[in-house]
């Protein structure tokens, strides 16, 4: 594939109308939480439903993410669980940066917490994980640079993710506007599920420390972007099992296929980052995220004079 090819391709995959697959309302939407008055449902997770919103006051569009805590967890667990919904969020209000979702409110209403945030137009990035879909290798790189450039500024002020994956990176290529979304989601309990048994965090995605209830870091969040990384550009999970404790067997102990037995045509300067980003041990991984970015923009300009 020619340089040239490569890139009307990004642009025209990156370009699709985002939630294409939300745009009937369904049942149960409530016309308004807080000040935001709500028009419809466009997103649904495990456990939280993404709305559309407007804030009436500054007539400005919003996304509100509300979440069931209530519903979700016991009499015993529920003020821990909303104290910590409050304190993330307030952690998430501070960041400031191109690459992360602006957060300007969180409340409680109708027995939902929810979040008021930057609307975000574009597309996840786990809508390109499946190998039919999958972007140039020279595009990956430079997005997942720029994410990890994203994350070093949240680990600068000491606000972990602990939930990096595709589906919580939004990019529109009619803007070329990157950022990463759901920031302290994760952190609701200690244990990591809910009393319905929804799991806070996606198990694939996490480092050894983070499945082991150790303490987390930035570069916990690091191990989770070159989860991602890899799964962009293969088109499968380094990590896979047909049982959690199976899943958490290999993530802790065992090394995946390497990069290259699944892409040969990629080079082994990518396959070096890949490793280096999913070391078992924290201490062997990038430190910050902007050493991980400075090693991917380097190796994006090799992909780039190969025509990848």
């Amino acid at each position: 594939m020619r340089p040239q090819d490569s890139d009307n391709l990004a642009a025209t995959v990156l370009k699709r109308p985002a939630a294409q697959a939300a745009q009937h309302r369904t049942g149960g939407v409530p016309p308004k939480l807080g000040r935001y008055v709500i028009e419809r449902e466009i997103g649904r997770g495990a456990m939280a439903v993404v709305y559309l919103g407007r804030d009436p006051q500054i007539n400005r569009v919003v996304a509100v993410k509300a979440l069931p805590l209530a519903r979700e967890f016991g009499d015993e667990e529920l003020d821990e669980a909303r104290r910590r919904f409050f304190r993330e969020a307030e952690s998430a209000g501070r960041l400031n940066h191109p690459g992360i979702v602006t957060v300007y409110d969180a409340g409680e209403d109708q027995g939902l917490a929810y979040i008021a945030m930057e609307y975000l137009s574009g597309l996840p990035l786990s809508e390109f994980t499946d190998s039919s879909t999958l972007l140039p290798p020279s595009v990956v790189t430079e997005l997942i640079a720029r994410v990890a450039e994203a994350l070093a500024h949240a680990h600068r002020l000491s606000v972990i993710h602990r939930d990096i994956k595709p589906a919580n990176i939004v990019y529109d290529g009619d803007t070329d506007g990157l950022k990463i979304t759901d920031f302290g989601i994760a952190r609701l309990t200690d244990s990591g599920t809910t009393k319905t048994g929804i799991v806070l965090g996606t198990p694939s995605f996490m480092s050894p420390e983070q499945l082991e209830g150790r303490n987390v870091h930035g570069t916990t969040d690091l191990f989770s972007l070159g989860v991602s990384l890899y799964q962009l550009l293969c088109g499968q999970l380094p990590f896979r099992a047909d049982s959690m404790t199976g899943l958490m067997f290999k993530i802790t102990n065992e090394q995946p296929p390497p990069l290259r037995s699944v892409r040969p045509d990629l080079p082994g300067l990518l396959e070096a980052i890949v490793n280096r980003s999913m070391q078992k041990h924290s201490g062997d991984r990038f430190q910050v995220g902007t050493e991980m970015a400075t090693a991917l923009r380097n190796c994006s300009r090799l992909l780039q004079a190969q025509g990848l």
